[in-house]
This record gives C-alpha cells, sequence and structure tokens, in this order.
C-alpha cells in the first residue's frame, strides 16, 4: 500500500497513485482507539469507514483524526451501534441516516463525498435469529437501504458501500455452512435482501478478486475461532462499476486481527486506480 499522500490541484488523491478505501467494524472506538491510531499510521488509506463506534456524537475523537490529517462525520448515539467516515481527500455534504422511520434502528449509516466518491458506512442490524421481530426489521433496513441508493445517488458515478452488512453473501463466505443452518447471517431472505442491495448497480470487489477462495473478516471471541479459521466474510466494500473496473487490489487485513484486545473484524481494503469525477 502506498505511503505517497500527495494529492491532486482538486483536493483528491494524485494520477499516480490508487485511492484507498477502508472499512472496518472496531467493536468500540473507545477500546480499540490506540489500534485504529495505529492501523491509520501505517496503511494511510484515503478513506477508513467504521462501525460500531459505540459511543455518542460528542465523544467522538474527532480531534485525534484531525492530527493524522483526516476529516471525519460520526453519527452516533450511546454506547450501542455508530458509524462514521474518516477522510483525508475531503468530506462534504454529510448525510446521518435516513432521515425517516427506519432510523429506529439506531445509528447505522453516514455518508458523505470524499474526493470525488460518493461513500457510505453502515452497519446493518444483527437479526439475532430468525424467528426475531429484529430479523424482520433487519430485511427492512436493507430493503430501505436500496430505495436510499435509489433517492439519492446515480450507479453510473463513482459510489461505495462499506461496513458490516452482517450477511454472508455466499456459502464460501462461511467456515462451515452446515454449522449455521437456520441461523442468521446466511438466511435465503438475508442474502437475497443484499442480493437486491447489489442490483442497484454495485460490485463486491474483494470477491471479484479473489474467486471463490475462502475469506473472512469476522472471527467469534469464543473457542479459539481465528486460529481455528472457523471466520464469515460478513464486512463488505460495494463500489459502483465505474471503480469496480479501475480497481487494482482488494483484501482483508488479519494482521490487525491479532494482538491484544482487537475488534472481531478485521479490515477490509480496496485500491482504486484513477478515479473519473462524480
Amino acid at each position: 500500500m502506498t505511503q505517497d499522500g500527495d494529492v491532486g490541484d482538486d483536493g483528491g488523491p494524485a494520477a499516480h497513485r490508487p485511492l484507498v478505501i477502508a472499512t472496518w467494524n472496531v467493536n468500540s472506538l473507545r477500546a480499540r482507539l490506540p489500534r485504529v491510531e495505529q492501523w491509520l499510521a501505517e496503511h494511510q488509506p484515503d478513506v477508513l469507514c467504521l462501525q460500531e463506534t459505540k459511543q455518542p456524537d460528542r465523544t467522538f475523537p474527532s480531534p485525534l483524526f484531525e492530527s493524522l490529517g483526516y476529516d471525519t462525520a460520526h453519527h452516533g448515539d450511546g454506547q450501542w451501534n455508530g458509524v462514521a467516515i474518516a477522510s483525508r481527500i475531503g468530506l462534504v455534504d454529510v448525510r446521518r441516516g435516513f432521515g425517516s422511520a427506519e432510523d429506529a434502528e439506531g445509528c447505522r449509516l453516514v455518508a458523505a463525498t470524499c474526493g470525488a466518491v460518493r461513500v457510505h458506512s453502515v452497519y446493518v442490524p444483527n437479526g439475532r435469529s430468525l424467528d426475531s421481530e429484529h430479523y424482520v426489521a433487519k430485511l427492512a433496513w436493507l430493503a430501505r437501504l436500496r430505495r436510499f441508493l435509489d433517492e439519492t445517488c446515480d450507479p453510473a458515478g463513482p459510489v461505495a458501500v462499506c461496513g458490516d452488512f452482517n450477511v454472508a453473501p455466499h456459502d464460501r463466505d462461511v467456515w462451515d455452512p452446515a454449522q449455521l443452518e437456520g441461523c442468521t447471517h446466511v438466511s435465503v431472505p438475508e442474502r437475497a435482501a443484499l442480493e437486491e442491495v447489489e442490483a442497484w448497480g454495485l460490485v463486491d470487489v474483494v470477491r471479484a478478486f479473489h474467486g471463490a477462495e475462502a475469506l473472512y473478516s469476522w472471527w467469534d471471541y469464543r473457542g479459539g475461532a481465528f486460529h481455528r479459521g472457523h471466520g464469515m466474510r460478513i464486512d463488505l466494500v460495494l463500489v459502483t462499476r465505474v471503480l469496480a473496473e479501475r480497481c487494482v487490489a482488494a483484501w482483508i487485513d488479519r494482521e490487525a486481527r491479532k494482538g491484544v484486545k482487537p475488534s472481531d473484524h478485521a479490515p477490509v481494503v480496496v485500491e482504486i486506480g484513477e478515479v473519473p469525477p462524480g
């Protein structure tokens, strides 16, 4: 990953370096802030989407991000949920939430224009169990996300939707599908709802780069799941085709899942070549 911080005349990334977009469910920014600070210093993404910040807007550490060269937008109201975007290529036209009844599910979406790209950081509801009202709300939330994209974005333009979707798109995104039969994250309705979001005009670029390879972004803290390779790929970077066609790399940073007190999720990173104007 490039360490070059050059920008073009319009404030966007210079043509000779890729645009780097990452997403990371940090499972409490307060608990994981030193790790996030270190990761930003080491990898220097242009845009980092965060989920599960678990804090209200008033305590979000904007000054620390500013000291690292990042503007931020945060949407959080307490000890649960919370999403953010940190950008070093500009951050304007911020929108927090859907602005509708679906926001009753908590602070789960923030959008902003970073450089030429409309970026969304999303934290899809977990769903809990297939017979739960929370599962019904999860499906409704994904349907609302699709409508939100219809209302606010153009699939022909540069758009990224990044975050913890709490859905493993295919069986190959789960270490053992049989172990999760009858559970959330892998049910047919959830996958269909995610497919409907992608049908708006989005490409799962990590999967596009890695084919059928077993890749996971989340591992349970219990039972040594990470070391046993028992994970799921539920953190996604979905981009419009104009960006997908310019993608030069995409991966999951498993190293960030190691060490002392890690998040149970790993960052997902994509590099995109020269971005056309929005």
